[in-house]
């Protein structure tokens, strides 16, 4: 079939923590919050949510569900040491923080401290501050940064068990390899927005926004990558706009070509 002269809209226009998700059905979606996700939703969490629906960027925000199985993911890990690599207001951030152990660490990597700011007095108020050590600045350098400290403290060996990728879309391959070498084999990379609004499914010179058409390239790159990539297990979950976790399952460092 050939693709439609007509421009697809930003797929993320009308995106909010009500309806983030690729699912048909409104009821269904509705359903599935109102009885599983947001009775369990702390109340520090869903004030930052509601805030957050209120910045012009809210759209960026981590679905409830989706924040909902990081924390879950974390705790069947027993996950200590963790990455957020994008953390917009800090949504997922609280997520993270709230299901790791009292003495749990994760670096949060924003090149906006002002977003991040947004969020900060919701992560005092719950008490778990001190597990979050925040670093201003691209997610690509900041990484690199990690990686020499892991040479120095560590010999170079892998200690993060777990890590959450929501940053520049353009970046995820480059990030996969930075992280492959600082998470541990058996510990797991959670890619986020790996459908990008369905986008990646529609035919090749489907006419869309520059954002999205740059975005949704990338990510069908890196799914591609993932998917042949045996460093890696993968799985692709259609919670929110596409998460892939992809366990560490083998200990080589040698790169996937990209």
């Amino acid at each position: 079939m050939a693709p439609s002269s007509d421009i697809v809209a930003n797929v993320h226009s009308t995106i909010d923590s009500s309806n983030k998700t690729l699912l048909k059905s409104d009821a269904l979606y509705s359903y599935i919050l109102n009885t599983t996700v947001f009775p369990r939703e702390p109340e520090c969490m869903r004030d930052l949510r509601l805030l957050t629906e209120k910045h012009p960027w809210g759209y960026m925000q981590s679905s409830a569900d989706e924040a909902q199985l990081l924390g879950m993911l974390i705790k069947m890990a027993g996950a200590k040491k963790t990455i957020e690599v994008g953390v917009f207001t800090g949504y997922s951030l609280l997520a993270t923080a709230l299901a790791l152990p009292a003495d749990g660490k994760v670096v949060a990597i924003d090149t906006d401290r002002d977003c991040y700011e947004v969020g900060r007095p919701f992560i005092e108020k719950a008490g778990v501050a001190h597990k979050v050590d925040f670093r201003e600045g691209p997610g690509l350098g900041r990484l690199t940064e990690l990686l020499a400290e892991q040479e120095q403290e560590d010999g170079g060996a892998a200690t993060y068990d777990f890590a959450f990728v929501d940053a520049d879309k353009p970046n995820y391959v480059k990030y996969h390899e930075q992280l492959l070498r600082l998470v541990r084999v058996g510990g797991t990379i959670i890619y986020d927005n790996t459908l990008w609004g369905g986008t990646v499914a529609m035919p090749l010179g489907t006419p869309m926004s520059g954002l999205d058409t740059r975005f949704s390239a990338a990510i069908r790159d890196l799914n591609a990558k993932l998917a042949a990539d045996p460093r890696v297990e993968v799985c692709q979950l259609t919670i929110a706009d596409g998460v892939t976790p992809s366990p560490s399952a083998a200990a080589s460092s040698d790169p996937v070509p990209v």
